[in-house]
């Protein structure tokens, strides 16, 4: 058996170039064969393990790679599939779990912690299957093995995939049961170990996390029991040895009790946790995240130098580690080039991505096994840059931040009667229905955006396509009966990206990808200094857009917070004070649109509730800035400006009041996936301002029919005033194909109609 080497908790899955993204949807479109696209995976692993070694890390190397997300694979593994998918085997099971299909809903998809991953929730009841059931992790690890790959696979825990899960039965609770899973997990590390698996990697994030519909308490009692059953095996014959990793927060209350377990080492995260006070760990390896693996800023080596120091005393082994797995953050920075030279100079000095956060691990481990003064010329260079950074120019604009504090106690609209009141000369009718925002962006539309890019087509050419996709997208949503439209957003990359190229403060790459869930993959931008606007970013679309049509066109903006949760965000400057120099430079955007003409703004909040902290007692100071920066951003309209904003794959429950603190005249919100479950929140709470819970899940290809619209619709009804509720997909429509956008809209526009109809009879 060997000793755990400095390692890192998980790397980038989706491929350097979007390998996997690539042979994923060729793989659904029926364009390649399952062994054509088992190849390609395989290639996807191997430059994976290639990459590892190449930056210098040796012992097990992580298999954290997945076909679709980590916690449906525990979900596979275990063979917990419901009903309504039983019969089906191999990838079409998997994927019809991911995806649905024509008969069935997938399994529902949420945010992972705190973090802008998606996961697929399961589905457990009393009577669901829980045991070894499908053997894909254990054969590619032999396989690895076989090709004298030291592999370590990476697997969602029992506890935390438990606590995780959605229950099947009103009153019943996943957690429960874990004796069950405990058990199967003992002979997934039987096979793991009959395979030549050293070290196994199982993630417990529950553990950390104070956000769960299970107390933390009974996961932290679950996690103890579970994992002394488990390191009671035997190593070697019935077990590898366990890497007990803890990513995405603090472990420190529970930790003198895991080292207790049995188990050979212990993952803690030291960027967003702390170490127990006057604990003796003696005798466990602890793998110290010192490095973040959530953002990608160059670490202070000094700093982690200190923190690995402070593991030390507690007599404990220390290895360096990721504070998570590396899944969250680009490949590498040495991909990437700025067009402005001190910029690009800066930004790589500034920045560390996978690749050069595997460096950082390798050096630190230098200083541990060789002595710090081996990597004294790295621990200079460290402090150096940081210094440097914090002097450079647009870091800190005095007159950006004297703006924000001027602005500071302005965050009130007229109340929300007499908004209303200004607003009916809308005049819109029952049941009000419009999109999220964008509309589905073909490959003509990427290859024009692409085209203008490279300089490869002008201006005019690139504004004179754009137009014409904004006319065809109008058309149609005239053509489909739609009430409010939207002008598609045909010029956005990403809803983020989009505003962050339009803002000083801001940087975007060429190759920074993220997955974001499955195929979908993201490239957050870098805010790395004080944020303005200079100019008009939305004003000319729109009024296009609204020439076109007499019914009222939304103006599309992405709020403060969602801008922070799907952006590399600058670590020098509180997020608070962040979020209102973005709030500031949307009211501008706000008041352009306005004085344009806009009668209706949506300002989107899709994040919201994932920045919540895993830590209760850390929940009210993150909200009052959030609210206050979203307020911030739209206290400038006028009552007759209906304010839209738009929350998706959240548990709404926890943060319900800050929802209807936000005051928007309209909120939309993700609902279909989870069949209206957000009803019984909004019901309890009374929320009094107008909603629209979504009745078509567009993550999935499913067209859903005009019954199953109206019987969503029906619910939301019995519960929503009817002169309240709006109807909408469950978000933008952009990765949709045209063929199921139409079909869907048409029964989506259908139901609203008939509803409207039984309203008037009643």
């Amino acid at each position: 058996m060997s000793a755990l080497q400095s390692t890192i908790a998980g790397y980038p899955r989706i491929g350097r170039h979007r390998e996997l993204k690539r042979a994923l949807e060729r793989f659904w479109a029926g364009k390649i064969t399952e062994a054509e696209f088992e190849s390609h995976v395989n290639d996807v692993v191997h430059d994976t393990f290639a990459t590892l070694t190449k930056h210098g890390l040796k012992g097990s190397l992580p298999d954290s790679s997945t076909l679709y997300d980590q916690v449906l694979d525990t979900t596979v593994l275990l063979g917990a599939v419901p009903e309504r998918f039983v019969g089906r085997s191999g990838l079409n099971l998997y994927f019809s779990l991911a995806r649905g299909n024509s008969e069935n809903l997938p399994l529902e998809m949420t945010k992972y912690f705190d973090t802008n991953y998606h996961y697929l929730v399961p589905e457990i009841g009393p009577n669901t299957h829980i045991g070894l059931s499908d053997r894909r992790v254990i054969e590619r690890a032999r396989s690895l093995q076989a090709e004298g790959i030291d592999v370590r696979p990476v697997i969602v825990g029992p506890v935390t995939w438990l606590a995780l899960a959605k229950s099947t039965e009103d009153g019943f609770e996943p957690l429960s049961r874990v004796a069950e899973a405990t058990t199967a997990f003992r002979d997934v590390l039987r096979e793991l170990a009959a395979a030549g698996v050293d070290w196994v990697q199982l993630d417990e994030p529950a553990l950390v996390s104070g956000n769960l519909a299970v107390e933390r308490s009974e996961v932290v009692t679950a996690v103890l029991e579970t994992y002394r059953e488990l390191a009671a095996l035997k190593v070697g014959s019935e077990r590898p040895q366990i890497f007990l990793n803890f990513p995405y927060g603090d472990s420190s209350e529970a930790l003198a009790h895991v080292a207790a377990t049995g188990v050979e080492a212990i993952g803690v995260d030291l960027v967003r946790g702390q170490l127990p006070k006057n604990v003796d760990l003696a005798g466990v390896t602890i793998a110290a995240g010192v490095v973040s693996g959530r953002n990608i800023w160059r670490t202070d080596l000094v700093g982690a130098k200190e923190l690995l120091g402070n593991v030390a005393a507690t007599g404990a082994r220390v290895v360096v580690n990721t504070s998570n797995s590396l899944q969250h953050v680009p490949h590498a920075a040495a991909m990437e080039q700025w067009s402005e030279p001190e910029l690009d100079r800066n930004l790589h000095e500034w920045l560390a991505f996978a690749d050069e956060k595997i460096d950082e691990v390798v050096v630190l481990d230098c200083g541990l096994s060789e002595g710090w003064d081996a990597i004294e010329a790295e621990l200079v260079h460290s402090t150096d840059v940081l210094q440097r950074r914090e002097l450079a120019a647009g870091v800190n604009e005095p007159t950006v931040r004297s703006r924000v504090a001027d602005l500071a106690s302005k965050r009130d609209r007229a109340p929300y009667s007499e908004r209303l009141k200004a607003q009916a000369v809308l005049g819109l009718p029952r049941f009000p229905t419009t999109t999220i925002g964008s509309f589905p962006q073909t490959t003509e539309i990427r290859k024009v955006r692409a085209a203008a890019n490279r300089g490869e087509i002008s201006h005019e050419k690139y504004v004179a396509e754009m137009k014409a996709e904004i006319r065809r997208v109008i058309r149609l949503q005239e053509d489909l009966g739609l009430d409010v439209l939207v002008h598609g957003e045909p010029e956005r990359n990403d809803m983020v990206q989009y505003f962050a190229e339009q803002l000083d403060g801001f940087a975007v790459t060429q190759n920074g990808w993220v997955q974001s869930y499955g195929s979908r993959c993201t490239r957050p931008s870098i805010l790395w200094g004080d944020v303005s606007r200079s100019h008009d970013i939305t004003v000319e679309w729109w009024a296009y857009a609204q020439s076109l049509t007499e019914k009222p066109v939304k103006g599309m903006l992405t709020g403060p917070v969602t801008i922070i949760a799907w952006s590399f965000v600058r670590d020098d400057l509180p997020l608070g004070d962040v979020a209102d120099q973005i709030a500031v430079a949307l009211r501008d955007e706000i008041s352009a649109l306005q004085a344009a003409g806009a009668v209706i703004v949506q300002v989107d909040e899709p994040a919201l509730r994932e920045l919540l902290p895993l830590e209760p007692g850390n929940h009210a100071q993150y909200l009052k800035w959030a609210v206050g920066s979203f307020k911030l951003a739209t206290a400038s309209t006028e009552p007759s400006t209906q304010i839209h904003t738009h929350l998706c794959y959240s548990e709404f429950g926890q943060i319900i009041d800050s929802i209807a603190a936000l005051d928007a005249d309209v909120t939309s919100i993700e609902a279909a996936r989870s069949k209206m479950e957000v009803l019984e929140d909004l019901g309890s709470h009374g929320f009094s301002h107008q909603i629209g819970p979504g009745v078509w899940d567009i993550h999935s290809p499913r067209v859903p029919s005009e019954a199953e619209v109206k019987e969503l619709l029906q619910q939301a009804s019995a519960v929503v005033p009817a002169e309240r509720l709006w109807v909408n997909p469950d978000c933008g429509l952009k990765t949709r194909a045209y063929a199921e956008t139409i079909a869907s809209l048409t029964n989506l526009v259908a139901a609203a109609k008939e509803l409207r109809v039984a309203a008037q009879v009643e």
